[in-house]
């Protein structure tokens, strides 16, 4: 350990900068045999940008699917298509394109069933068809998840698709959900029949317990409260399992690890755990605690688990590090396999997106956030395990042959000298690095300089300056022994 200040300056220098005798020092371990979960993959929902983006023109479109799907780009591979209910045409029961208040008119979906009884219109919702074919062809691994934010509105209470007037109440009529089982089936049906799509999963419900969602709101939502949910899956589960399908439901996208947590239990306590395959949350809110505890329950109810969506403001490259932050928690904590963002594209922020464009002008640029993003995204791939770290800000995985691992590290609000040791893993070649700073977007640390060095087989010594992201892929000798699998959150 009396070297460490010779490799600390060695890596200052590499930085243009003079060693400090004040800067802060982080020592940890990464242990490359305390494998936790082991990713299915990263992805995004479709709802809303592909419904804009899906009118653009070919050459467009070909170019922000590659950027989301190329293992050279964010190297996505899980899509949630939303199934539109549709809002009434006539405007009975809300105001005149009210979806188009807070979102703009790309949260007005289209539905596929105008009536009761009625004849469906599979001609509807092209745009985000389009993009999720396109998709598919680019990316043949791709999976796929069909998600609702609102029955049809005239099953609803109001007759508005965006909720009831109660924010609070249910807004899907009871004697309506034999009918909004069977649309969600025959849609899942239609997409496998026609397209050869076949969804690994169906969710019937987005953020049900919250008070989001209301009469003449700015897009579609519906109110569950949990004994409803369990209500609705003892129609669709049977409905489902008797259609033919491999689709399995999940539930129940709740806005924060809190009401998941609750949702949870009254899906365990009820024997509704049994109807699905597969728990989702959202982590918009979250902690520690009620990650590990959510993660822990999903795991012993034996259910896949993933974070379906999250997203956050905030200003600049700060505001993109606290959502990083926020993934590493996630990933640690909640321990989910898949992790996915909301919104691929907005038009007026970056914080939102990882793309900023014009819908109308079919344009758009990558932001700070896509980089950001990709440090995570295009080195930890699917199947790598996540690995315990000792590391604040930091998320570690090791590939399926343990031969490579891939380390993530958010710099702070101060210069930092990390000491990373590898117990029961060396080095065995030239360590490559990418950093993402205020004037740099995944630049490629210079690999002649020797940038991160090695203090011995299995430590490293690196300098992270502030407000940066930094990847490092390490390459590794065969372990010496087989690591044990743990797919829990930290302890």
């Amino acid at each position: 350990m009396r070297r460490t200040g010779l490799f600390l300056l060695a890596a200052c220098l590499l930085t243009g900068l003079a060693a400090s005798a004040q800067i802060l020092r982080h020592e940890y371990a990464v242990d490359v045999n305390d494998r936790r979960q082991t990713l299915e993959g990263w992805g995004v929902s479709l709802c809303w940008w592909a419904n804009m983006c899906g009118k653009w023109d070919e050459e467009s479109v070909d170019r922000i699917v590659d950027w989301m799907v190329s293992p050279e780009g964010l190297n996505w591979n899980i899509f949630r298509y939303n199934i539109g209910g549709g809002d009434d045409p006539d405007w009975m029961h809300c105001g005149v394109h009210h979806m188009g208040k807070g979102k703009g008119l790309r949260a007005e979906m289209e539905g596929f069933l105008d009536e009761r009884g009625g004849s469906y219109n599979w001609e509807r919702d092209a745009a985000q068809r389009r993009i999720m074919l396109k998709i598919r062809e680019r990316r043949p691994d791709a999976v796929f998840e069909a998600f609702s934010n609102s029955p049809p509105w005239w099953m609803t209470v109001s007759g508005c698709a965006a909720g009831n007037g109660d924010a609070g109440a249910d807004n899907l009529r009871t004697d309506y959900y034999e009918d909004f089982a069977r649309y969600l089936v025959d849609v899942c049906r239609h997409y496998r029949d026609e397209y050869g799509i076949e969804f690994k999963t169906l969710e019937p419900f987005n953020e049900p317990v919250t008070n989001y969602w209301y009469q003449s709101g700015s897009q579609e939502g519906c109110h569950f409260d949990a004994k409803s949910q369990v209500a609705f899956l003892r129609v669709l589960a049977p409905m489902l399992r008797e259609s033919g399908l491999r689709t399995v439901i999940s539930a129940s996208d709740e806005t924060c690890t809190a009401h998941s947590l609750s949702v949870l239990r009254e899906y365990v306590e009820s024997g509704a755990i049994d109807l699905i395959g597969q728990w989702n949350t959202h982590t918009y809110s979250a902690d520690a605690e009620t990650r590990r505890q959510v993660g822990a329950l999903a795991r012993e109810s034996g259910k896949t688990l993933w974070m379906s969506e999250s997203g956050s403001g905030g200003k600049g490259l700060e505001g993109n590090l606290g959502m990083a932050r926020r993934l590493i928690d996630d990933m640690r904590d909640l321990a989910p396999v898949a992790w996915l963002d909301w919104q691929y594209m907005e038009e007026n922020n970056d914080q939102w997106c990882l793309v900023q464009g014009d819908f109308a002008a079919g344009t758009c640029r990558r932001v700070k956030n896509y980089y950001v993003r990709q440090h995570f995204t295009r080195f930890i791939r699917q199947g790598h395990h996540i690995v315990g770290s000792g590391g604040e800000g930091v998320l570690a995985a090791v590939s399926p042959r343990a031969d490579t691992l891939t380390v993530v590290i958010l710099g702070g609000s101060e210069p930092c000298a990390h000491r990373l040791s590898l117990p029961g893993a060396s080095v065995r070649g030239e360590i490559r690095a990418w950093r993402t700073d205020e004037t740099n977007d995944m630049r490629l640390l210079d690999a002649s300089l020797h940038d991160i060095p090695v203090a011995s087989g299995n430590i490293l010594d690196v300098y992270i300056p502030e407000n940066t992201i930094t990847t490092l892929v390490v390459p590794l000798k065969p372990p010496s022994r087989r690591g044990r699998h743990r797919p829990a959150a930290r302890r």
